[in-house]
């Protein structure tokens, strides 16, 4: 268990070191921060000063070592624009991120699972065609025009909630349903999958031959094990969620870490972007285990295995 750990632990600093480095080589590539950062009236004496102020005047490769050794001390320097530490700055943004994922991840479940499982259990009738229908409009609504119709409509028209900003739990239900539109739809096609090519099992008939309700066949039996491709995809989206709420968070005007990493990247902050990423790469790296012992959980022959 201990060599388990382990591995994983020097596998996701591996991966995380991999991530930033490529990030920082990619950024370093993508224009000139003094560019964005001078103001046009500026000469070029005043922009050399600042380049040289922000260490940008130095091999590409002594920034990088200098970059490494502030990670190595959880020190990712400090943002451009406001000249405060970057990382403080996107963990104070993270909060408002994982509230919105969190509600959008447990309205997408709590849709999907019944709607996958209705699909599947009345399959090719009236009632699966039309949450198959539903699943295909889901994942075919761009998420920019979801949100900005659910504000039309439930903003501007019926005024039940708030259009933007953060404040109260109000402010998260339209962004957290526009991010769980298409989840709902994704899940409900994977869960209606799984569950048909476990309905048909042996174990499966073997309980209902015990004399078990359709109910604990289901649940108990069909639903546990169909529930392990899922898990996967699950993890992915969660991960996806975090790293790709820019579009909800911009259209709600949501202060999250997206929204900050999206400006971030306008101006080249360059010690943003990097906080932001090794922020993600941690946080793919934490679900991916959560994932592996949901996996134990889920289906006891994996426990057994490890």
């Amino acid at each position: 268990m201990f060599g388990l750990a382990l591995k994983r632990i020097v596998s996701a600093i591996i991966s995380i070191w991999v991530v930033l480095t490529l990030i920082f080589g990619l950024i370093h590539l993508s224009g000139d921060p003094i560019d964005v950062l001078a103001p046009p009236e500026m000469n070029q004496i005043d922009r050399e000063n600042m380049r040289s102020r922000l260490g940008l005047d130095q091999p590409l490769y002594v920034q990088y070592g200098r970059f490494m050794q502030g990670l190595a001390k959880g020190d990712l320097g400090v943002s451009y624009y406001s000249d405060r530490p970057a990382f403080p700055q996107v963990a104070s943004r993270f909060p408002v991120t994982l509230k919105l994922v969190l509600l959008s991840v447990l309205i997408a479940v709590g849709f999907s699972i019944p709607f996958g499982i209705l699909a599947a259990v009345y399959a090719n009738t009236s009632l699966d065609y039309v949450l198959r229908w539903l699943s295909v409009l889901g994942a075919s609504v761009p998420t920019f025009f979801l949100g900005i119709l659910l504000i039309f409509l439930f903003s501007v028209e019926l005024k039940w909630f708030p259009s933007s900003g953060i404040g109260s739990f109000k402010h998260y239900i339209l962004p957290a349903f526009t991010l769980a539109f298409f989840r709902i739809a994704l899940f409900t096609r994977m869960i209606r999958a799984s569950l048909l090519d476990v309905l048909d099992a042996d174990y499966v008939r073997t309980a209902r031959a015990k004399g078990l309700g359709e109910f604990t066949v289901i649940i108990k039996h069909a639903l546990r094990t169909a529930l392990i491709p899922f898990i996967t995809i699950f993890g992915l989206q969660f991960g996806q969620l975090l790293a790709g709420a820019v579009v909800t968070e911009t259209i709600f005007a949501l202060p999250g870490m997206n929204s900050l990493a999206l400006n971030s990247l306008y101006r080249l902050d360059y010690p943003i972007i990097l906080s932001y990423i090794a922020v993600i790469a941690i946080l793919f790296n934490l679900i991916n285990a959560l994932v592996d012992l949901a996996y134990g959980v889920v289906d006891p022959r994996v426990r057994n295995e490890r």
